[in-house]
């Protein structure tokens, strides 16, 4: 973030969403009718079985194109590999599976590049379509809004704790299928509905990227914490210090635009925390939520939980009460 604030803005009448907001991806247009959604998002692995993590790499990138509201189109695979180390049939394992989500998503893989690396990096650049009238974005919270979120949190700590051999196959397989899920439903939801502003879930942990929304919009958001879905057994692991880094960059970044009254540090930190190709957070006007949670549950999200609210901005950015 602190680097972009470095380069030259980029201006062209036809670019509707840039990196002004930090937001999941930039939309370009072609016509009145059509605009392209591109994005790009690529890391180590996260578990060990190669066909998993090439799952979870392709569904965390075509996330950033489900939140604005558009339909990917294309991918470019994105390789890292120490193909001295490894064996090649690891790489075709990523590849594959990266391939599953792609067309799951109704996408299509059109090729892409590979480098020798000293540790294996895969993900994806996604192209896809939307409508200039109908995107959506981070910037348009309003106060009064419901904040909605549509996967469970957790899998950077389940994550941490299964590199350790600490979680059962069960808790294992969980993590592995929230992650994979596509925000497919998620987006058609949101589009059928409308709502005011969405983000997805990834980095930053929910946390940060409520405080995304809460900047770009002006406005402050209140989390309800003990209504944040967690995956099973992510308090007990965060509580043996099974968390990524990034909670911390979180905690420092927001510093005092960050306030948590009468919440357990470790659930602080579990918010916090990273998160990989997590579910949508979304701000819908009140009288559309209802409304919102019902197609969401028909789209078999992975969750739909109302978990907050938009308010007036001042001082605080994000409450955790």
């Amino acid at each position: 973030m602190h680097v972009l604030h470095q380069l030259p803005a980029n201006e062209h009448p036809d670019l509707l969403v840039g990196t002004n907001h930090f937001d999941d991806a930039g939309v370009f247009r072609i016509d009145e009718n059509t605009a392209l959604v591109q994005t790009l998002d690529f890391f180590p692995p996260l578990v060990d079985d190669p066909y998993e993590f090439g799952r979870i790499a392709a569904a965390n990138a075509l996330s950033d194109v489900y939140a604005m509201g558009g339909e990917p189109l294309t991918a470019l695979n994105i390789v890292g590999f120490p193909d001295k180390e490894l064996p090649a049939d690891v790489l075709g394992e990523i590849l594959r599976g990266g391939h599953e989500r792609v067309t799951a998503a109704g996408a299509v893989i059109v090729g892409g590049h590979s480098v020798r690396d000293a540790e294996i990096k895969y993900g994806l650049s996604i192209t896809g379509r939307i409508d200039p009238q109908r995107i959506i974005t981070n910037a348009s919270a309003k106060p009064g809004d419901v904040l909605v979120l549509t996967k469970p949190i957790g899998s950077g700590v389940i994550t941490s704790a299964a590199k350790k051999e600490k979680t059962s196959d069960e808790e294992l397989a969980e993590v592995i299928r929230v992650m994979t899920m596509l925000n497919r439903g998620g987006r058609d939801a949101m589009v059928e509905v409308g709502v005011s502003a969405a983000t997805d879930v990834t980095g930053f942990g929910l946390v940060g990227h409520a405080f995304e929304i809460a900047d770009a919009s002006d406005v402050s958001l209140t989390i309800k914490a003990d209504s944040v879905p967690l995956l099973p057994r992510t308090l007990h692991f965060a509580r043996q210090g099974f968390l990524t880094r990034a909670h911390k960059a979180t905690i420092e970044h927001l510093g005092t635009r960050l306030k948590a009254t009468g919440i357990e540090d470790v659930l602080v930190h579990v918010l916090c925390d990273a998160q990989t190709s997590g579910g949508l957070l979304i701000s819908v006007p009140t009288d559309r939520a209802d409304r919102l949670l019902a197609r969401l549950q028909e789209f078999e999200v992975g969750c739909a939980v109302k978990i907050g609210t938009v308010l007036d901005r001042d001082d605080v950015a994000v409450r955790l009460v």
